[in-house]
């Protein structure tokens, strides 16, 4: 594969013109399957292979990708890559430039100690079975259970026009389980997602049993819960409405892109826009998690990057086009959902670091207030809005959890809601997912408990 590689980059360099050139290629096995009520509706197995050829010709990018690596199909598509770009620098008012970065040969190998490569579907589909037997047989009120499933392993090739050649071996496990439950015309919904780059070893510790009680537990619990109501209220949020907070309602703002783009954070950096306990991070170096991995797409080995410390906006995400408009250094975040797209720039594990408080001693000072301990969904805008839905969420009454309540949902703006923090919990967790730009991404997200003096509680008047 480095031999083909190298040929294009120096062929697209050599004769076709291009300022720089890329190639990636993938091999990798995908298993995806559905289950519904404990009967698979859709099931698949199969290779996904291919090459992606970047160029930057006179300050403009041209992109092709093929599902091939015939040599003479992937000379025809670099110098249509090629042609792409000529033609569009006749358009350009302001050339792409690249920030530097340093040749890299490496080779990253997968160590798990359960290769879902080496599992059968047979398998595989046995335990979405024992997690939905779980789940339908906790309660009769629990009326369906949907077990989505996916594993990619193989290898993904990188190489470029300055030197660089990565393989790095490839590793995820991912499921998302939803159930719900009826009671009296109440109807309420229920889900998980759980994930790793370690391997299908997750499962050993997310088990049937474990993850099964979980998510009907919650459907249950909130058939007897109230809406709460609306106003403004102090609340303390779960890590997993926390991480979900940081992802939409300040990480997408800080992707250097969308913030070029005329979002709110770009126009804040070195300023303070949240109290002295908020601090964040994107980071694509934790192990195991979701949204880890050692190069991005770009050939930039993934780091730690500070966005937030102590409440003052440190840094945004890069790819090295971005990186260069803003005179730093790439940060690792260009990431491509498959070889039939070009990388953008896209979060990797985004959290809020954790302080020193426990969860009682967050509790003790609400007088009336909510615990929103894990989401439905969420949303941003590039003018800083958010709003995020919650699944489960309690009642504070006198520093004490009281009863369940349903449908809440919290918004406002978030630099004025980062204000608000006033106390973070010592206590970590991180949460898988995947993230639409586009692009589906892998990602983590997470952080610690947090409370907030106020923000605005959606619910019943």
């Amino acid at each position: 594969m480095k031999d083909i590689l190298k040929r294009l980059t120096n062929a697209a360099t050599d004769r076709l013109g291009a300022q720089y050139t890329e190639v990636r290629a993938q091999n990798l096995a995908k298993t995806t399957f559905t289950m519904k009520e404990g009967k698979v509706e859709a099931a698949r197995q199969g290779l996904e292979s291919g090459v992606a050829i970047r160029v930057l010709v006179n300050g403009a990018w041209g992109f092709a990708s093929v599902g091939s690596i015939n040599p003479e199909t992937l000379m025809e598509a670099t110098s249509d890559a090629c042609n792409m770009a000529k033609a569009a620098s006749t358009r350009l008012r302001n050339p792409i430039r690249l920030a530097p970065a340093k040749a890299v040969e490496d080779h990253i190998q997968t160590k798990p100690q359960k290769n879902p490569a080496d599992i059968s579907i047979e398998d595989k589909i046995k335990t979405a079975s024992a997690t939905t037997a779980v789940v339908m047989k906790l309660d009769k009120r629990v009326k369906s259970c949907t077990v989505d499933y996916l594993d990619l392993t193989g290898t993904s090739y990188f190489a470029n026009s300055e030197g660089s050649y990565i393989e790095q071996e490839k590793l995820q496990v991912w499921s998302r389980l939803t159930a719900s439950a009826l009671q009296n015309g109440v109807y309420t919904f229920s889900r998980e997602e759980i994930g790793s780059t370690a391997g299908y070893e997750l499962f050993d510790v997310e088990t049937p049993q474990v993850v099964g009680e979980r998510l009907a537990k919650r459907a249950v619990r909130q058939l007897t819960a109230k809406p709460p109501k609306g106003g403004s209220f102090p609340v303390v949020l779960g890590p997993n409405v926390v991480g979900v907070f940081v992802h939409e309602a300040f990480g997408h703002l800080a992707e250097a892109d969308l913030a070029l783009a005329g979002g709110v954070v770009a126009d804040n950096l070195g300023k303070k826009i949240a109290s002295d306990l908020v601090t964040f991070y994107d980071d694509g170096t934790i192990s195991g998690a979701f949204g880890s991995f050692r190069y991005d797409d770009e050939g930039i080995p993934a780091q730690k990057t500070l966005l937030i410390k102590d409440g003052v906006v440190a840094g945004l995400m890069h790819n090295r086009e971005t990186a260069q408009k803003f005179s730093v250094e790439p940060t690792g975040n260009a990431r491509a959902e498959d070889f039939r797209v070009a990388p953008i720039i896209r979060m990797r594990n985004t959290y809020m670091a954790p302080r020193d408080c426990s969860f009682d001693e967050l509790l003790e000072d609400v007088k009336i207030g909510y615990f929103f301990k894990s989401f439905r969904g969420g949303q941003a805008n590039l003018d800083g809005t958010f709003q995020v839905g919650i699944q489960e969420a309690y009642e504070i009454v006198n520093g004490e959890l009281g009863d369940p309540v349903r449908d809440a949902s919290i918004s406002g703006s978030t630099l004025e809601t980062l204000l608000k923090v006033d106390a973070v919990g010592k206590d970590f967790e991180l949460y898988s997912g995947r993230c639409g730009k586009g692009q589906t991404a892998f990602i983590g997200d997470g952080g610690a408990h947090i409370r907030i003096s106020e923000v605005t509680v959606g619910g019943s008047a």
